[in-house]
């Protein structure tokens, strides 16, 4: 008899729960529920970004950007409540190839962690736009960086590659792989 293979919470998560996980492209019609999403995403980031608030309160992020690019924004929703959101852009900044796509930014709302929402969410991305992929993780963000290399790994096994990046004084790993494969 072969032994029980080892589940991670994650996994277990994703499957106990994955009738519950539904996502949803929008476009400029949903500008507000970015837009305000953005705002605590930003504020998860500014632990390691050293971001502060405007004088209103607010962080600056101009969504409008995506819009103007080719990016794609999805929403996840966890049993119909908004649980957060992803967004892809083209990844030709790092990768040279117009083809190639960036997870820009993915967030999920703290009451809707470890529900395996962040992986479901990523593994749509992935699925809906099959080819080379680059994944870019702040490596001060200490949470992200297990979780991203687990959500690559759920995909992909071992065919990624993984580099330590520099860019505008802040260390970046990327994980670059091919969802087609």
């Amino acid at each position: 008899m072969l032994p029980a293979p080892v589940v991670h919470f994650a996994t277990r998560a994703a499957v106990r729960f994955a009738a519950m996980i539904t996502f949803e492209r929008i476009g400029v019609e949903g500008e507000a529920i970015l837009r305000n999403l953005y705002q605590l995403y930003i504020h998860d980031m500014s632990e390691w970004l050293g971001l502060e608030v405007a004088d209103d309160g607010r962080f600056v992020f101009d969504t409008g950007a995506i819009w103007r690019s080719d990016g794609a924004v999805y929403l996840a929703r966890f049993a119909g409540a908004l649980a957060g959101f992803g967004v892809v852009s083209s990844a030709k900044p790092w990768l040279g190839r117009e083809a190639a796509r960036d997870v820009k930014d993915l967030f999920v709302l703290r009451r809707h962690r470890r529900h395996g929402v962040g992986r479901a969410l990523a593994r749509h991305l992935w699925s809906e736009r099959p080819g080379d992929w680059l994944v870019r993780v702040l490596a001060a963000n200490e949470p992200a960086v297990p979780f991203w290399r687990g959500a690559v790994r759920d995909l992909q096994g071992d065919a990624f590659e993984e580099s330590a990046v520099e860019s505008r004084g802040r260390a970046w790993i990327h994980l670059r792989f091919d969802s087609s494969r």
